[in-house]
C-alpha cells in the first residue's frame, strides 16, 4: 500500500480510503490511485485488513454437494451478491444432509473466523443441526423450515408457487391435477405438495395419491410411466422441471400428447424449459431476490442490528407457455 501511495503521490490513508470506497475522496485522485494499483498489480491483504479492522470479510457458505438446479442457482446468485459487496464467500459442500455433516461444516467456518454463515438447508436433519450452532457467529437459513423459530431464515415461497400452478390447471378445466414431488424430507417438496393440496381443495376436486420422487428426471419418468396408463389423467403439475421432462417423455411414449391430451407444469424455470417439447409452464424462484435478501438479512447480523428470528419470504413467479390447454372433450 505503501508503494501505491507513493506512486499515486498521496498518502497512506487516501490509498486506504479509495480502497474501501469512501466518498471524500475526489474523482482525479481516485483515478490516480487506481492507476498505481493497476500498474503494481496491487491486491489487499485480507488477513493483515481483519487484524487491523477486526472484521472479517469471509462468508462462509454450507450446501449440499449435488448439481440440482435450484441450490446451484441460489449459491452462484449469493456469490455474485456477496463479491459486490467486498466479501469473499468460502463454500463447504457436504455428502450428505445430516446433522453431523452440517455440524460439522459449520465447524470449519467458524475455525476460518468468518464473518457469518449461510446455510442453504433444505432437510429436516440439516434444519435440526442449526440448534446446535453457537450463537457468537451470525448465521442466516435459506430453505429451512418455515414453521422452525430459533434461526434468521430466507426462503421461496414454495406453497404459493405450487398453488399458483395448480389454479391455473383447473382454471384450464381440469377436474384434478395429479402431482409428482420432491423428496418426502425436503421442506421445498413438502411445501409444493401443501400448496398443490390447497387449490385442490379450495376447488373442491378430488385430491389424487402422491407420486414421490427425487428430483430427477429418471424418477418424473417412472412416476410418467405410470400416470400416462391412467386415461383419468389430464393434469400432471411436477415438483421441479427435471421430473417434468421425464412426465413428457413417459407420456410421449404412451401416445398421450402434451397439451392436447395432458398439461403438465413444472417448478424452477431451468434454461432449457423453453425448449421442451413443447415448451414448459412453470414457476421461476427468484433466486437472485433470495440472494439478496440472505446477504442483507446477514449483514444485519453482523452489524448486529435486528433482533430475534426474521424470516423473509420470496414470491415466485407463473411462468406460462405451451404445456397447458383444457382437458380431452
Amino acid at each position: 500500500m505503501s508503494d501505491v501511495a507513493k506512486l499515486a503521490g498521496v498518502s497512506h490513508q487516501t490509498v486506504s480510503r479509495v480502497l474501501n470506497g469512501h466518498p471524500n475522496v475526489r474523482r482525479q485522485t481516485q483515478l490516480r490511485v487506481r492507476a498505481a494499483i493497476e500498474e503494481l498489480g496491487y491486491r489487499p491483504n485480507r488477513a493483515a485488513r481483519t487484524l487491523v479492522t477486526g472484521r472479517s470479510q469471509l462468508i462462509g457458505v454450507v450446501t449440499q454437494n449435488s448439481t440440482l438446479y435450484g441450490p446451484s442457482s441460489l449459491l452462484a446468485s449469493f456469490e455474485l451478491a456477496a463479491a459486490a459487496r467486498g466479501f469473499v464467500v468460502s463454500v463447504r459442500r457436504v455428502r450428505e444432509l445430516d446433522r453431523a455433516s452440517i455440524t460439522a461444516a459449520v465447524e470449519h467456518h467458524r475455525d476460518q473466523r468468518v464473518a457469518g454463515i449461510v446455510v442453504i438447508a433444505p432437510t429436516g436433519p440439516a434444519d435440526a443441526a442449526l440448534s446446535q450452532v453457537p450463537g457468537d457467529v451470525p448465521l442466516v437459513a435459506v430453505d429451512g423450515d418455515p414453521g422452525r423459530h430459533g434461526a434468521a431464515l430466507v426462503t421461496v415461497d414454495q406453497e404459493a408457487g405450487a398453488y399458483a400452478a395448480t389454479a391455473l390447471l383447473l382454471a384450464a378445466g381440469h377436474r384434478t391435477v395429479w402431482h409428482v414431488s420432491g423428496p418426502e424430507d425436503w421442506f421445498d417438496a413438502a411445501g409444493r405438495v401443501r400448496g398443490w393440496q390447497r387449490a385442490l381443495r379450495e376447488a373442491g376436486a378430488e385430491v389424487p395419491p402422491v407420486s414421490t420422487g427425487d428430483w430427477s428426471a429418471a424418477s418424473g419418468y417412472r412416476a410418467g410411466q405410470l400416470l400416462a396408463r391412467m386415461p383419468e389423467v389430464s393434469a400432471v403439475f411436477a415438483a421441479n422441471d427435471h421430473q417434468a421432462l421425464g412426465v413428457l417423455r413417459a407420456l410421449a411414449e404412451r401416445g398421450r400428447r402434451v397439451p392436447e391430451d395432458v398439461s403438465v407444469v413444472g417448478f424452477d424455470d431451468v434454461p432449457e424449459a423453453p425448449y421442451f417439447i413443447p415448451p414448459l409452464t412453470t414457476v421461476r424462484p427468484d433466486f437472485d431476490a433470495v440472494a439478496e435478501q440472505t446477504l442483507s438479512l446477514l449483514l444485519d447480523r453482523m452489524a448486529g442490528r435486528g433482533e430475534g428470528a426474521p424470516t423473509r419470504t420470496i414470491t415466485p413467479t407463473l411462468v406460462e407457455r405451451a404445456s397447458v390447454a383444457p382437458p380431452p372433450a
